[in-house]
Order: C-alpha cells, then sequence, then structure tokens
C-alpha cells in the first residue's frame, strides 16, 4: 500500500463541479442522435417518453445507492473502491480494470469526433481529421497538466455553456409552430414480441446516453466535503439530465412527427434544419462541439483517479501515484493518453464501445451488491448520507441491472465472450500482481 503525503490528491474541488463534470460527463451527442433510433424502434410518442423517464428513474435510484457508498469511502476512482472493500482485493482488482479501460476509451473517441465536426465548420481541413484529433488530446493533456484548478474551471464553463445551448434548442422547438404535432396513435400492440424487442432495445441506448451519471464519484477524495457536496450534486446532476433529454424528446416531436424522425440519423440536425433553414445543421454542429468539449475534459479526468487507486493500492505501478504540485496525477494522466493516442491511430471503436455497455452494467451492478454487503459487514463505517429506502431502492437497482445485462448477452454475445476471456486472464495477472507488492 502506497500512502506518501506527497501523493496525496488535493482537496479542492466542491458542489459546483461535481455537478458540471455529472453533466459534462453524461451529456453528449448521444442525445441528438438517438431520438431518431428510438422513434423507429417504439413508434409510439407516449412509450417513447416513457422509455427516458424509466432510464432517468433507473439511474436516479442508481445515484441514491452511490451517494452513501461515494460519502462512507472518498477515495479516488469510485466504484472500484466499494467492491475492493466488500468483496476483497481480487473483485477489486477486475472491477476497478473493467471501469478503467470502460472510462479510457471515451477520450480518444470524442477526440476523432470533434475533429470530424469541426471539418463540417471547415471543410478545406478536411485531409486532417487525425492530426486534428491530436493535436486536441495534446492540448487537454497540457490544460490538465498544469493542475486540477485549471481542468475544474474549464469544465464549469463548459457545462455551463452546454446546458445554455440544450435549453434554447427547446425554447426554439417550442416557439416554432409551422408544424402541429400528429395525432397520437391508439397502440395497443406494446405485448407483441416486435414491440417489447424495440423497448429493451431502446432501453440499451438510452442507457448509454445517461452513462456518465455518476462521474462525481471519481473525484470524492478531492472534494472539499463530499458528506454534504456529493449527494447533493448527484441527485441535481442527475434529475438535471432527466429534465433535459425528456424536453429535447417533446421538443422534437412538437417540430416533427414521429414517422418523420423515425428516419433521421441525426434528430436534431433535422429539426434545426426545419427551424433555423439552412443554418440549422452548423447550429446543431456548435452545439455538438460545446457538447463534446465539455464531455472530453470529464473523461480526460477520470480514467487518471481510477489509475491513481489503483496503483495506490498495488494493482498498477507505484509511480502511478506521483502527484504534481497541482493536484493532478501525473503519471496516471500521462499513461491514459498514450491509450487514447493509440486509440485514435487505430481508429475503431465498435468493438470497444460494445464492451463498455456491458462493464458499465457489471461495475454498477457489484457497486449496488456492495452496498447491501457493507451494510451487513461494516455496519459502524462513517455513512455521512445513508441511502432512502434501503434496501428496497438498492435491490431494485440490482434486479434492473441484472435485467439489462441478460439483454445485453442476448442483443451481443460477442462482448460477453471478450468479457469472460479477460475475466479468465485477469486472475493469474492478479496473482503475480499481488506476490509483487506482498
Amino acid at each position: 500500500m502506497i500512502d506518501s503525503k506527497k501523493n496525496q490528491l488535493k482537496k479542492s474541488l466542491g458542489l459546483s463541479f461535481n455537478i458540471a463534470v455529472l453533466i459534462g460527463g453524461t451529456i453528449g451527442v448521444g442525445i441528438l442522435r438517438t431520438p431518431g433510433t428510438i422513434a423507429g424502434l417504439l413508434d409510439n410518442y407516449w412509450l417513447i417518453i416513457a422509455s427516458w423517464l424509466f432510464g432517468g428513474l433507473f439511474v436516479l435510484i442508481g445515484a441514491n445507492s452511490y451517494a452513501e457508498l461515494a460519502t462512507m469511502l472518498p477515495k479516488a476512482g469510485g466504484s472500484y473502491n466499494y467492491i475492493k472493500r466488500a468483496f476483497g482485493d481480487y473483485a477489486g482488482f477486475l472491477s476497478g480494470w473493467f471501469d478503467y479501460i470502460t472510462n479510457a476509451i471515451p477520450p480518444a473517441f470524442y477526440c476523432i469526433v470533434i475533429s470530424e465536426y469541426i471539418i463540417i465548420l471547415f471543410p478545406n481541413l478536411g485531409n486532417y481529421a487525425t492530426a486534428i484529433a491530436i493535436s486536441l488530446l495534446l492540448a487537454f493533456v497540457l490544460l490538465h497538466l498544469t493542475g486540477v484548478k485549471n481542468g475544474s474551471a474549464i469544465q464549469q464553463i463548459t457545462s455551463f455553456l452546454k446546458v445554455i445551448c440544450f435549453v434554447a434548442l427547446v425554447v426554439a422547438c417550442f416557439m416554432y409552430s409551422g408544424i402541429k404535432l400528429a395525432p397520437i396513435p391508439k397502440d395497443n400492440s406494446f405485448f407483441q414480441i416486435g414491440l417489447l424487442f424495440g423497448f429493451f432495445k431502446s432501453l440499451q441506448l438510452i442507457i448509454g446516453t445517461y452513462n456518465g451519471w455518476n462521474s462525481v464519484c471519481f473525484f470524492a477524495e478531492e472534494n472539499e466535503n463530499p458528506g454534504k457536496n456529493i449527494p447533493k450534486s448527484l441527485y441535481s446532476g442527475v434529475l438535471l439530465v432527466v429534465a433535459i433529454y425528456v424536453l429535447l424528446n417533446i421538443a422534437f416531436f412538437h417540430v416533427l412527427p414521429i414517422e418523420t424522425l423515425a428516419k433521421s440519423n441525426l434528430a436534431a440536425a433535422d429539426v434545426a434544419n426545419i427551424i433555423f433553414g439552412k443554418n440549422g445543421a452548423i447550429i446543431v454542429t456548435v452545439i455538438s462541439i460545446f457538447s463534446l468539449i465539455s464531455i472530453l475534459n470529464a473523461f480526460m479526468m477520470i480514467p487518471p483517479r481510477i489509475l491513481y487507486g489503483l496503483s495506490r493500492d498495488g494493482f498498477f505501478t507505484e509511480k502511478g501515484t506521483t502527484v504534481n504540485q497541482g493536484g493532478t496525477p501525473i503519471v496516471a494522466l500521462l499513461v491514459s493518453s498514450l491509450f487514447s493516442l493509440f486509440l485514435i491511430c487505430i481508429g475503431s471503436f465498435e468493438v470497444l464501445f460494445s464492451f463498455a455497455a456491458f462493464t458499465s452494467i457489471i461495475v454498477w451492478g457489484l457497486a449496488y451488491c456492495s452496498l447491501l454487503k457493507l451494510r451487513v459487514t461494516e455496519p459502524n463505517l462513517p455513512r455521512p448520507y445513508r441511502s432512502i429506502w434501503y434496501p428496497w431502492t438498492t435491490i431494485i437497482a440490482i434486479i434492473a441491472s441484472l435485467a439489462l445485462l441478460i439483454g445485453f448477452v442476448y442483443s451481443d454475445p460477442k462482448s460477453f465472450i471478450i468479457i469472460v476471456i479477460i475475466t479468465l486472464i485477469s486472475y493469474p495477472l492478479f496473482w503475480v500482481l499481488n506476490r509483487k507488492k506482498k
């Protein structure tokens, strides 16, 4: 175990950063793209809105459990700490590396997507997509090397601008009165196999769009008052994200009927083209860039915290705990950025993202189980916040996670096989590291 004072993270983050990193780490281009796909799968206004609310409720119930876990064990790295404490070193090691890979993939993806959006605005840069992506990554590495406070300031500014952009788009949709909402068809075919499959497939997309809701927990160790700030930011941040997602869907349907939206690959662009004319695509591209810069900044900060926690417990190199004067885990940041650079150069994300959806659900489910276990085995642990309606809300979160996992195994068996192989390989590696540590 490494616990040197020079390698401790600084307590320099507050409530405003927490809310900003939750919003910044959750709202991406997913909400601009998925409404069209989901409209195609469900073809029912009320069922679509209910699906987004259901996804939001699942996340809110999860936030209720995470609020207790993160305030009980306010350590860098989030979920890994709770699972390790409840189920031992190997469970912690495996979930920590699953969580690390899940959160280390997005920076590369977001750098590439931002470069693609920049090229839409400036077509002359068409041949420089990879160069722009690498430059973005390097710029953010340099920013975070200067210290946590600068990264925190950028997070708060970009998240605020992102919310303003989305609110403005919602208002513009509701002010538009060119096309009235099509009559809502009476559809009693919900229990037909096709629609039931569409409902679960839609939920998979929706949960992916909500992914990042627990970003706050990775920074618990750096929070000035985790006992108060973490529960407040989890609830207020999640409720704000749910409100934005549901209002955007209602707003899109105010402008375009379901049949039209169902054929759209980028729903927001089609809606904006109707409201703003030729400038619509440019407006959505600018909103997308703001949205992505905010989420990129959040995901530049999250993986180094997980790697720092793993290093401190002897599951990565001891140098991974090195913290610079600005409070940044510098070696963990550089290692994560090299991984992102490698992914930008190979540029293949489909398999990795399917894998990430799986690992998120596994890690969340194990974290909920750890709450049940720690309430029994360590009832005297300080708990500044206690989960509301415990244990029922935690049990519901576990059942929902298990149902989603079964759905993912059914819809994506290849990723499940990859996870089984990684799990089998992981134990010998854990054994070697454990012997080295001792």
